[in-house]
């Protein structure tokens, strides 16, 4: 059996680019040990959008440019290790089919046991790239982990994670809410 980490759009305008957030900031070091101490295959996600991006549905409901292809912003951090990289998957919405699909055929090749997410946005990417690999792998277990996480804002994390556990995707080092630690 193998193990998959998705690494999704830990790229440079989400960390202290354009959309850069100092929650972001704060995983950066926790996604690579991560990374570095995970014995199974690691597959990056790149937000990726095209000089046209403004033009489109997202752009127009969120009209920030950003993750345009070969950009600076678009790189994947460089402080992350990508030579580990078994794939990188450019997506240009918040869920990617493709990865699903990679997923799928290489379950049929060798059953996977486990898909392990870390990245961002919580609340956007990994949710959506979460449940859709669920979708994909129902009898598979899917993780997130909190901690390698970090949403639009630190409210909208709590609420993608609380989602996630509703769809019955595993949460992994979730910080206990105030008042009831």
């Amino acid at each position: 059996m193998q193990d998959f980490l998705i690494v999704v759009d830990m790229q440079e305008d989400f960390i202290d680019g354009t959309l850069g957030t100092e929650e972001a900031q704060k995983i950066v070091v926790k996604v690579r040990e991560k990374i570095e101490e995970f014995g199974g295959k690691v597959i990056y996600t790149r937000d990726t959008h095209e000089d046209d991006y403004l033009r489109t549905q997202e752009g127009r409901n969120l009209p920030v440019r950003h993750c345009i292809r070969e950009t600076q912003g678009w790189q994947i951090s460089g402080e992350l290790p990508t030579g580990k990289a078994f794939a990188v998957v450019d997506k240009p919405a918040f869920g990617s089919v493709e990865l699903g699909e990679r997923l799928r055929e290489e379950n049929e090749r060798e059953a996977i046991r486990q898909v392990v997410l870390v990245g961002l946005c919580t609340d956007i990417c990994v949710i959506s790239n979460a449940l859709l690999v669920k979708a994909f792998l129902p009898e598979t277990e899917i993780v997130v982990d909190a901690s390698c996480c970090a949403g639009v804002t630190p409210e909208s994390h709590k609420i993608a994670l609380q989602a996630m556990k509703s769809c019955q995707v595993t949460i992994e080092n979730e910080l206990p809410l105030r008042g009831k630690e």
